[in-house]
């Protein structure tokens, strides 16, 4: 074949040449670029980095969400992060403590930007102010529940307070820290909290509301009696959306949803207009009802 090859015209075998260095060329880059495709994409089929990257997409376990008791003044950013929050939410509570920021009320946490009404209503029952966080004058008042004796070798003791009979009563509204510490169960850490709790309720209508404080002893209730109670008014149709939520019954949105509804409908006559809102059930209407005024 070889020797006919040589009796073509020398035109013919050019053609033949040329066909022959075509099929070589064509044959050699399929050689070299279909094999290495082959192998990439075998390895990359194999590769463990690609598994990861399939499984990232489809198999994203979701975010565990715990509820426990925590004081947002001491908290740390893995307990704030079980407790659902984002990590910039846990960053602006750390720069919002770096910069002197306390939490001394449960309420105070609402103000997180971020923290949705349905957040802030799940951890509210578990958020725990620690009583460190208030104001060091209240240890003077303290000190003042107790009576110094001086002993002949000059060593202070202090006497307890006397309490009172089973038969005997005091007035809730009109009691100082000193006459409430004469009751069986209370000390000074809970006389306290309550004429605390009194000032921000503007006085208090009955006594069962003293069990709004966290984990007072129910069996002091009974040596307490309220006379005549009158309260302090707030009028909703003037005060500010601040003024309001000072209130231990109005939280933010409340306040808030009192403050639209009098720009959108005028004054308010009762709280009754109120009702068709979220936050206003009859239960709270009718705990607040004592203490507004129009």
């Amino acid at each position: 074949m070889i020797r006919e090859f040589f009796y073509l015209q020398k035109s013919d075998r050019k053609v033949i040449l040329s066909l022959l260095v075509v099929i070589v060329s064509v044959f050699t880059m399929i050689c070299l670029t279909g094999g290495n495709d082959t192998s990439t994409a075998t390895t990359q089929k194999n590769s463990p980095h690609s598994a990861a990257r399939k499984n990232y997409y489809y198999a994203s376990s979701p975010k565990k969400v715990e509820r426990f008791t925590f004081d947002p003044n001491t908290a740390d950013s893995t307990q704030l992060l079980r407790l659902g929050l984002q990590p910039w939410q846990v960053r602006n509570i750390y720069k919002y403590r770096a910069a002197g920021g306390i939490y001394r009320q449960p309420i105070d946490f609402a103000k997180l930007y971020g923290l949705t009404v349905k957040q802030y209503r799940e951890l509210e029952p578990y958020i725990r102010i620690s009583s460190d966080y208030l104001s060091a004058s209240t240890l003077v008042k303290e000190r003042a529940n107790y009576s110094p004796k001086t002993t002949k070798d000059t060593v202070v003791v202090y006497q307890r307070p006397t309490k009172i009979k089973a038969t005997e009563h005091i007035v809730l509204n009109t009691a100082d820290s000193t006459a409430l510490t004469t009751i069986p169960g209370i000390g000074p850490y809970y006389a306290r909290r309550i004429i605390q709790y009194g000032n921000r309720l503007g006085g208090y209508v009955s006594v069962e509301q003293l069990d709004e404080i966290d984990d007072f002893p129910t069996e002091a209730k009974q040596y307490l009696v309220i006379n005549n109670p009158a309260p302090k008014k707030l009028n909703i149709n003037q005060l500010s959306l601040n003024e309001l939520r000072r209130h231990p019954y109005i939280n933010f949105y409340m306040a808030k949803a009192i403050t639209d509804y009098r720009r959108l409908h005028g004054t308010i006559t009762s709280l009754n207009e109120l009702r068709l809102i979220k936050d206003f059930t009859p239960e709270v209407i009718k705990r607040l009802t004592p203490y507004v005024a129009y």
